[in-house]
């Protein structure tokens, strides 16, 4: 995709080269046009980059460029980005959710209980695969951010059986006290690391797809951590 974005500040033509290189630098951008008597710069990237970031590369809010949106609307393009980043993960919720309501739904009214059950069970039977594919990869990443597996690399390993564990416990119902008890304590473990990670903004992978899809820690893990946290203590409270 290419955009052009209104760039003020340049003033020669050192200035259209050093705003030019530092652009470049940025991961993603392929291409870079700037003209000081137009007071543009026009940019090519495999995947939409926010504003943020192309100021941040042009020395920051305080930098005497100062990039802005001219021919088109950011605020979408984000969440067009966003969205496209997230497919993965958005199409598993959405299948993992159809497939619960669908199952769920007894005497003409959705058994959350079920519902519950079924969703989990899909989730970890679904999040488990992907880790399977690359056990070692996932692994890796996973040591990168997660708490125990910081000091204990073998539990990345552990925990790719955990999650395949959990899904067919969930699935076939079994001894459902301890197995939501067993949930709730393994996602408040895993959720500790990914705060920490979001909140010290670290631009690392999230290994929650294992390493098939590159997907950026962010709040869309701690939202995924804190379902399943929540869905296993209702489970426990409602038994």
């Amino acid at each position: 995709m290419t955009h052009t974005y209104q760039l003020t500040g340049m003033t020669c033509g050192g200035c259209e080269n050093k705003v030019k290189s530092n652009l470049l630098v940025l991961p993603d951008i392929t291409a870079v046009e700037v003209s000081k008597d137009a007071n543009t710069a026009t940019i090519s990237m495999d995947k939409h980059i926010g504003l943020e970031t192309l100021q941040q590369a042009l020395g920051g809010s305080g930098s005497k460029y100062q990039i802005s949106a001219a021919h088109h609307n950011e605020t979408l393009e984000d969440a067009k980005s966003w969205a496209e980043t997230y497919k993965p993960i958005l199409l598993i919720f959405g299948y993992v959710t159809a497939i619960s309501l669908v199952v769920s739904w007894q005497d003409n009214t959705i058994n959350f209980m079920v519902f519950m059950r079924i969703f989990m069970a899909g989730f970890f039977l679904t999040f488990s695969f992907f880790k399977m594919l690359n056990l070692k990869a996932f692994a890796e990443s996973y040591a990168m951010y997660d708490v125990v597996a910081k000091k204990f690399s073998a539990w990345g390993y552990i925990y790719a059986f955990i999650e395949l564990g959990l899904g067919l416990s969930f699935a076939l119902n079994l001894s459902p006290n301890i197995v939501n008890w067993i949930t709730l304590i393994v996602m408040t473990i895993s959720i500790l690391g990914v705060l920490e990670s979001v909140l010290n903004k670290k631009k690392i992978q999230c290994a929650c797809l294992g390493a098939v899809f590159n997907l950026p820690m962010s709040t869309v893990t701690i939202v995924e951590d804190a379902i399943m946290m929540a869905m296993s203590a209702a489970m426990l409270i409602l038994m």
